[in-house]
Formats: C-alpha cells, structure tokens, sequence
C-alpha cells in the first residue's frame, strides 16, 4: 500500500541572545514526519483487515464445522474398536492365570472312595483367596475341611458347606488366631470384576464365596441411646464366613455375582461330575405356596429354602491338603 509522506516547512529557529564574549552554536531545524492518508487509502486498509479477519473465522468455523459434520457411524465403529481393544486386552490378562500351587481332596460318596481332585491355586491372581483355601486344605488354620459335607448340588456347580464359625470349629480357629472375616477377600472379589470382564466362574473353576447375593438391605430401627432416640442399621442375615467353596462343572455366570475364583481343577473332573448326578431334594420355590410364606417372613419357608439342592447322600471330603 502507498503511503504520502509529506514534509512540513521548514521552522525558523528560536531567539537565542547572542553573547558577543561566548561563541554559541545553534543547531539545525528537525524536520518532522507527517503521514497522512486519503479517504480512499483508509477505506481499502479497513475493508482489507476486515476481510482477513473474516477469512480466519470462516476457516476456523469451516473446520469446527467438518468436525461436527463427521459420520457418526464412524465415530461409532472407532470406539467400539477402542472398546474391543481394551476388552481384548482385560481378558487376554484374565485368562492367562496359571496355578502356581497344588491342592488335593479326596471324595466319598456313602462312605464309597470316589477318588481324589487335584486343585491348582492362583497365588499370582488371587493371593488372599489362594492362600485362605491353602491354609483350610492343609489346616494350618486350625481347621480344615477334612470330614465336611458337600451341601448343595445345582446343575451348573457343587457345593461343599466349608467351616462353621461357632462351636468346636471357632474354638479350634481361634488357637491359631484365625477369624472369619472376610473383608480382604471381598475387597479382592471386587477387584477381580472390575480388571476381568465376562464370565469368571467357568466349568471346572474353584471358587470361594464371598457373599450372599440374595441378602436383604439392612433394616432402620429406633433405639434409645444417651436417653435419645436415634435410627440405628440392623443386619439382616449373615454373611459368608469365607470358607464355603463351589467347583463349577459348567459355565457358572451365576456365582460371579458372589464367588472369588481361586484356582481350577487340573484333574479330577470326572469325581467333581460323580458328585454332580447325587440325587438332591427338589427345589420348590417355583410353588405358589412357598412364594407366600417367604412373602410374609414365615421361618418355615427359609428353613425349606435351606433344604432344597441337597444331597440325599453323604459326599464328604475324607482327607485333603497341599501337594509338593
């Protein structure tokens, strides 16, 4: 753009009083600078910035705009691919577990030997559930579940009824300072569905249950306190001691809401299914007349709850403990 510049006159300089006795110097005129620009000139500078600045927002606006404008379906597929790629990953980890530590139980049914099921432990995976079913089958708890019965057979598992927390049984745990809480196996529970996806207890899983799924809320109650009435949480029910096991002879999706995987069956699985075919009471929750004594709280009705699935015969584990 052309610019005119334009000089302006030339300024006489001020008075100076002359001393005839002191030679002065004057210096020479400065001559200033003055642009000046004509209404054309600024009306072609200001349409010129205006069109610049409207073409950087047309093209940031072009560019929001093609971003906004992509195909969903596209964005749709990239993350789903994003999704199977950390799925992929999540189960690949899950499934790569490898038995660090071998366990045994020999089982009988009706006082008949049936033979033995060999067990392989997940240290690595599972450390606290490992170690909880290690100390039990060799009884460095105190206890163990040498004599205990298998209580409840289902189509897809079996189900051994573990250590009871009262009685001799709590007497003898208690020597060794064994207790049955079983907060850091629900904590590892937790752990194990939140990295794991899919179904975790898979046919010829061992499994250690945690807790009790179908357990009711805690109900509020008042109770006098400090001469106050406040609303305190009673517990309905009790929670798993940590000790009851299952052994999946199927896909079990059902237990992954209240099992803790520990370990699987490296051989053996044919005594685990021999245990599955003993005849079991019927399960009669289906009637309508049980529906509505559990409806109105009669103990009757969770007495017979307790009954259904098991056995008619004895399946008892007559020795176990840890293999070199």
């Amino acid at each position: 753009m052309l610019h005119h510049l334009k000089l302006s006159p030339t300024q006489k300089p001020p008075y100076i009083p002359q001393n005839h006795n002191q030679q002065t110097t004057v210096s020479p005129p400065i001559p200033k600078q003055c642009i000046k620009f004509s209404r054309r000139e600024l009306t072609i500078f200001t349409n010129s910035s205006l069109l610049l600045l409207t073409s950087q927002t047309l093209h940031r606006n072009t560019v929001l705009e093609a971003r906004a404008d992509e195909n969903p379906q596209d964005i749709k597929v990239e993350n789903e691919q994003q999704e199977a790629v950390t799925s992929q990953k999540s189960t690949s980890r899950c499934m790569e577990k490898v038995p660090t530590k071998r366990a045994f139980l020999d089982i009988s049914i009706e006082g008949k030997p049936m033979g033995r099921i060999v067990i392989g432990l997940y240290e690595q995976s599972a450390p606290v559930g490992a170690a909880t079913f290690g100390d039990l089958v060799s009884g460095r708890a105190g206890i163990s579940f040498r004599r205990k019965e298998f209580v409840k057979i289902m189509p897809n598992y079996v189900q051994h009824g573990g250590i009871r927390s009262y009685g001799v049984d709590a007497e003898l745990a208690s020597r060794t300072g064994r207790n049955f809480k079983n907060d850091k196996l629900v904590d590892e529970w937790e752990r194990e569905n939140e990295e794991c996806l899919g179904t975790k207890n898979l046919a010829g899983t061992v499994s250690i249950i945690v807790r009790d799924p179908s357990k009711p809320p805690p109900k509020a109650k008042l109770i006098a306190r400090g001469g106050k009435l406040e609303i305190d949480q009673e517990e309905v029910g009790v929670e798993p001691n940590g000790t009851e096991f299952t052994i999946a002879t199927k896909d079990s999706p059902e237990l992954d809401s209240s099992a803790l995987v520990v370990g699987k069956v490296i051989e053996g699985m044919d005594v685990v299914e021999k245990i599955g075919q003993v005849q079991t009471v019927q399960d009669n929750t289906s009637s309508p007349y049980f529906r509505v004594a559990k409806l109105i709280g009669d103990k009757r009705a969770v007495v017979a709850e307790r009954g259904f699935n098991r056995p008619y015969s004895k399946v008892i584990v007559t020795n176990c403990g840890l293999l070199e």
